[in-house]
């Protein structure tokens, strides 16, 4: 892969993930808004968003068949009613996490979250896992067995976020979309149950009596669709090892918003939690390196003409979206 282009995909991905971590703190600054009403102008915002990256990457006419499809398959539309609800959930956790203390324990599941995937992978998808995957899953039993002893539970928002997401991924991944096109069509099916939630809980007289909300509200939306806009962009630069990689950035970014910018306590007892499964992530970005090596290897081999085909077939293909 020409490194130009893997160096950019980097970029983007970091960019991607410093700015959903940003959100998280975006949202201190939008009180009196609860975090309902937060995810509710979110949505109404990143909507127009959405639809413009469709409109600049040229996907219009998929957008147009995807609702035609919907409109004539009940089974289909039922998928995408199920996936943009589950999308909804994480929307509404991510914002609602920071305004109630509760950050960390959402930070804890994006960290637990990729590790859930493998076993997924595992015992679902029949994947096959190396040493480097079932030490990483050792390291994170041994923190999820510290987080049971000292708790007795873990947090639901933690749970959520571990759990809720790899039903929306299996979900997408049957429905078997394009990425960006099937965002837009989820953020048009939750917009008019943004509105009226917007509506009942007469937020508009809120943000009318605090009118600096008008300018951050659309600020939240500017952040969701860039930070969107890098996260697919990225996706289609870099090789699929490499992209899971950076993925671990945000979840350790969100910990860092939680504890400097947030003011959430972080307490030595916590790093029995936190320290096995940070050394589950690094044995599992090991084990992304050493396939990324694997694959470059394996490319040199290959005649020009098939690495060509190899690379477009890469930079092409749909990556499973989590959007914070």
């Amino acid at each position: 892969m020409n490194q130009h282009v893997l160096g950019r995909g980097i970029a983007l991905s970091v960019a991607a993930s410093a700015l959903f971590a940003l959100m998280s703190g975006y949202t201190k600054w939008l009180t009196p808004l609860d975090g309902l009403d937060i995810f509710a102008w979110r949505i109404m915002w990143t909507l127009p968003g959405a639809l413009a990256l469709v409109a600049l990457r040229s996907r219009w006419p998929q957008l147009c068949a995807l609702l035609s499809k919907l409109a004539r398959s009940p089974l289909s539309l039922a998928g995408f009613v199920a996936v943009a609800a589950q999308l909804g959930v994480q929307l509404w956790i991510f914002l609602w996490a920071p305004l109630h203390g509760r950050a960390l324990e959402v930070s804890l599941g994006y960290f637990l979250l990729p590790l859930v995937m493998v076993l997924i992978g595992r015992f679902y998808y029949r994947e096959p896992l190396d040493g480097f995957q079932w030490a990483g899953v050792a390291f994170a039993t041994v923190g999820v067995a510290h987080e049971l002893l000292v708790t007795h539970a873990f947090s639901w928002p933690t749970l959520v976020v571990a759990l809720g997401y790899p039903p929306y991924f299996m979900l997408r991944r049957r429905l078997n979309a394009d990425p960006l096109v099937s965002f837009a069509v989820e953020m048009m099916l939750i917009a008019p149950f943004a509105l009226a939630m917007l509506v009942m809980r007469d937020s508009f007289a809120v943000v009318a009596a605090r009118p600096v909300l008008w300018l951050l509200l659309p600020g939240l939306g500017v952040l969701s669709t860039i930070a969107l806009g890098s996260y697919l962009r990225a996706s289609r630069y870099l090789p699929l090892a490499l992209f899971g990689i950076l993925g671990y950035v945000e979840p350790v970014l969100l910990v860092g918003v939680a504890v400097l910018l947030l003011g959430e306590a972080f307490s030595m007892q916590q790093l029995g939690t936190y320290v096995p499964i940070w050394i589950s992530v690094a044995l599992t970005a090991v084990h992304s390196v050493r396939l990324l090596r694997r694959e470059r290897a394996q490319r040199r081999d290959l005649p020009i003409a098939e690495q060509h085909a190899s690379v477009e077939h890469e930079s092409g293909a749909a990556q499973p979206v989590k959007v914070d």
